[in-house]
């Protein structure tokens, strides 16, 4: 197999892997708070504390996926471009 075929073959696999991810499970842990809401902070002794919540995912500790944030945006502008 040349090694052409076989990186698009590899690249293919990888962009439907993701494509199934988004599907089946749109959100994903926030990248900033890793999940948890707020931030992770320790005091002078190295002990964790709680931090101010993140402001990227509003507390929630979940963001949208760039892949499903691409695709609900390409739904609603075909759905508003169709008749």
């Amino acid at each position: 197999m040349p090694p052409a075929l076989l990186a698009i073959a590899l690249i293919l696999c990888v962009t439907l892997c993701y494509a199934a991810v988004c599907a089946v499970s749109p959100f994903g842990n926030c990248r900033k708070c890793s999940g948890w809401g707020f931030a992770m902070k320790t005091d002078r002794k190295g002990r964790l504390k709680r931090g101010k919540d993140c402001r990227r995912c509003q507390a929630t500790g979940k963001r949208i996926r760039v892949g499903r944030w691409l695709y609900n945006r390409w739904a609603r502008i075909y759905r508003a471009g169709a008749p």
